[in-house]
């Protein structure tokens, strides 16, 4: 058995950069190849990755994405030894990776990282590693100066276990955005907001990421980006064909896809202008008035749910004639809150929770952007008693 020593690096984006440099380091031979030019700090590089490939014991690709991993193997096809190892750990779907596998046999490990760029530089990474066993057992040692390798069954179990691990990030992500939101709204200090926020489930990614969330200026590189993280989501949505709850959100994050992670968690709250057609139905709710509900529905809206066992589809005229011009007798006990709203572009959706008495409603409104001004196009309802 026979450890490569001859390493050709394919992509020298942040990880990239970061793995070929920590394995220079450990006197590894390495060249590196990206399609932008791009070079790594010592390590050697070339403007042909067939030049790299001829020469390598090992092919290391740091990709963006599944089709530019199928897209550079197609090119350096014929450069491949028979005896040359390609190591891919880029973050693909789960079926690219069983292609890929399947496409370079038992020359093929896939090894997804958990971990960035400060990790690949330490050499602590947490790596799922999929490969025929002699095959693993040549790489081992290499992917051993990258951290601790973890050995999965196979190419696509690695690539799934990958996006659920981005999908945990996803959620620390938006559960902070939500965090920040609200201490904006109680009108907390962010310095203090963030000092309780490090005490807590959420200490880790506070700490690490407190310049980006303070909006300092930093010359601290993106270590994992906004554009990253939602590609990874959308490969998860689509291999599951299961919503992620909020994360496809993040792209409209109004900030460039290549910023950090942690700037996706300071996005602002919804604007108001969105909210107030919602205003607006809790306040024709709250006094029995339906000319709050003209205000808060376009005149061509449906309202939509079970009632009394059977289906109905009112329009607006008909739901107003519900409504009596004064708060109902229990008013005072009646609670009404926005529980989530998610903007994109000119449409929204949103979901409320309403306690009436004996009855809890959950509604489900569709709003659109319409003459420069947001009303519900659309409600749907669902009464627990």
């Amino acid at each position: 058995m026979t450890t490569p020593h001859t390493i050709a690096v394919l992509g020298l984006g942040r990880m990239g950069s970061a793995i070929a440099t920590r394995l220079a380091a450990q006197d590894r031979d390495v060249v590196g190849w990206t399609r932008s030019g791009r070079t790594a700090g010592t390590v050697k590089t070339t403007d042909d990755p067939n030049e790299a490939v001829a020469q390598a014991d090992l092919v290391l690709l740091a990709l963006f994405d599944g089709p530019a991993c199928r897209q550079v193997l197609d090119d350096v096809r014929d450069s491949l030894r028979t005896d040359t190892i390609v190591l891919n750990t880029s973050t693909i779907a789960p079926a690219e990776a069983t292609r890929l596998a399947r496409l370079l046999g038992p020359a093929y490990v896939h090894a997804p990282l958990l971990g960035s760029v400060p990790a690949a530089t330490t050499g602590t990474l947490q790596i799922l590693a999929a490969a025929d066993q002699n095959t693993l057992d040549r790489v081992r040692p290499v992917l051993e100066t990258l951290g601790t390798v973890r050995h999965v069954a196979d190419a696509s179990t690695a690539a799934a276990l990958k996006l659920i691990a981005n999908n945990s990030l996803a959620g620390a992500v938006l559960a902070l955005r939500d965090s920040l939101r609200q201490a904006d709204v109680l009108g907390l200090p962010r310095t203090q907001t963030l000092d309780v926020l490090e005490l807590g489930q959420l200490g880790a990614l506070v700490a690490r990421k407190r310049p980006f969330l303070l909006g300092e200026p930093t010359a601290a590189p993106a270590e994992f980006t906004i554009g990253a993280l939602a590609k990874d989501m959308a490969l998860l949505a689509a291999a599951s064909d299961t919503p992620l709850r909020g994360a496809t959100g993040l792209p409209d994050t109004p900030a460039a896809l290549e910023s950090d992670i942690a700037v996706a968690a300071t996005a602002p709250a919804v604007e108001d202008a969105v909210l107030e057609p919602l205003r607006a139905y809790i306040r024709g709710h709250a006094t029995g008035d339906p000319t709050h509900f003209r205000d808060a529905f376009l005149p061509t809206a449906h309202i939509e749910g079970i009632r009394d066992g059977a289906f109905v589809s009112w329009h607006l005229d008909e739901y107003c004639t519900l409504f009596r011009g004064r708060p109902a007798p229990d008013e005072p006990t009646r609670t009404r809150r926005i529980d989530a709203i998610d903007v994109h572009g000119t449409v929204a959706t949103a979901t409320m929770t309403l306690r009436h008495g004996a009855d809890t409603f959950t509604d489900i409104f569709l709003l659109v952007l319409a003459d420069g001004r947001w009303r519900i196009a659309n409600k749907a309802y669902h009464r627990h008693d």
